[in-house]
């Protein structure tokens, strides 16, 4: 059996948060697509804690922690994060696992990823430049090399071919740029890599299930990112929906139970890209100030708005979302007003549903507004307690998007967490 959680949204809607409160549940997460580019906070023992490669249930001890064939691995990340891990205690050897399918992100990929988007100008989309597009560009070109090639003997003479390719392309983009520092810490990250335990994902993950084992799949970025059904182009390079976690992990669609997805009380995105509720105004930087809202990954601060219930109903449908947990809600404790959009004006029709390459239209957001609560709720602990005025929020939202909103969290911290 296994149970998905995954982004609603643009990212960063605190998904490491959530895979932390549930993974007690579970006896194996599994993180089945993105890279480097994912940033999911954990506060550990008081310390703030991000996890870019690793799964998010790494800091429950016995837990089984696997890296799916979906993944794109950067090897430098994941040692850095290993020897931050261990500092707390865990034994990565002993419950971190590699897929033999994962791909690993070499050097001249991140290159690529930095020279391509100085080329775009203006028409950058935002990348993160950790190599993450072009390292699955190379997937489905079939030249990436992966987590077990690292165990055989000729990965040297396949790392060369693929280096010798990137650099023609470095070439043609006139990247001239030293990486040799990259390819030192490269080599050296991959002795580490070769310690850890590399596993024939598939049939290691499938064995677990047949035993009768509890799977949680932690899916990176949001559903609003997917290469195939999010803002294109201005998306990640995987799949981040429910079915990404198939080909990511190499299990059957009849395995998937739950589908958990998760999206703040308001809305943010990073980088380029359509975003209908943007506030480019003071009650914008109001959220982002209160919300803290600066990427995970980049530190880069991140665009604000209201809840975009246009987007959020389309993701639940996408992704067969049985469950919503709101993050976030405490954000919203000091706004007088609020608002919600429920529909999008383009070119004079309204409609309800997420029109295709939103980017070349003109989209006005349809605003329904609610009175704000006004009153601190990161203490709460009690669905009973919340105010009124948050009560109808909530239920507003939940009788929209056509799949119920069960949880409610008020603040970073693992208990502050309402079950409604």
């Amino acid at each position: 059996m296994v149970d998905v959680i995954l982004g609603l949204q643009w990212g960063d809607e605190g998904k490491g948060k959530i895979v932390d409160y549930f993974a007690p549940n579970y006896d194996i997460i599994a993180r089945f697509q993105g890279g480097p580019n994912a940033g999911h906070t954990l506060y550990v023992e008081g310390q703030k804690m991000v996890l870019h490669q690793i799964p998010s249930g790494i800091f429950h001890q016995n837990k089984i922690n696997i890296i799916g064939g979906g993944v794109v691995l950067d090897p430098v990340t994941l040692k850095k994060e290993c020897d931050k891990v261990a500092a707390f205690g865990i034994d990565v050897k002993k419950n971190l696992f590699i897929s033999e399918r994962t791909n690993i992100i070499v050097p001249t990929h991140r290159a690529l990823d930095k020279a391509s988007e100085l080329q775009k100008g203006e028409g950058k989309i935002g990348s993160t430049l950790k190599g993450i597009g072009p390292a699955y560009m190379d997937k489905t070109g079939r030249n990436a090399i992966r987590a077990g090639d690292l165990l055989d003997k000729s990965f040297i003479s396949n790392y060369i071919k693929l280096r010798l390719k990137h650099q023609k392309l470095l070439d043609n983009f006139n990247f001239i740029e030293d990486i040799s520092l990259w390819e030192e810490e490269f080599f050296e990250a991959l002795e580490f890599l070769r310690t850890l335990n590399i596993v024939n994902g598939e049939y290691f993950i499938n064995n677990k299930i047949a035993e009768g084992k509890k799977v949680l799949a932690e899916g990176a970025q949001g559903s609003m990112l997917d290469i195939d059904f999010g803002t294109f182009p201005f998306v990640t390079s995987s799949n981040t929906i429910s079915a990404g976690v198939c080909t990511g992990l190499g299990v059957s669609p009849k395995q998937i139970n739950d589908v958990l997805g998760v999206t703040k009380a308001y809305c943010t995105r990073v980088g380029s890209g359509p975003f209908p509720t943007e506030l480019e105004d003071a009650t914008g930087e109001e959220l982002r100030k209160t919300g803290n809202e600066f990427g995970a990954t980049t530190g880069r601060p991140r665009r604000c708005g209201w809840i975009d219930l246009v987007a959020l109903k389309y993701a639940c449908m996408i992704n067969g979302v049985t469950k919503v947990v709101m993050t976030k809600a405490d954000v919203l404790d000091a706004f007088e007003n609020l608002a919600v959009c429920t529909a999008y004006n383009v070119n004079g029709k309204e409609t309800s549903e997420v029109p295709f390459q939103m980017n070349k239209l003109a989209i006005d957001p349809v605003l329904s507004f609610f009175k704000g609560w006004n009153k601190n709720t990161s203490a709460i602990k009690d669905a009973a307690e919340l105010p009124t005025n948050m009560s109808t929020y909530i239920n507003y939202i939940n009788s929209f998007i056509g799949a119920p909103i069960k949880y409610v969290s008020n603040g970073p911290e693992r208990e502050q967490i309402i079950q409604l």
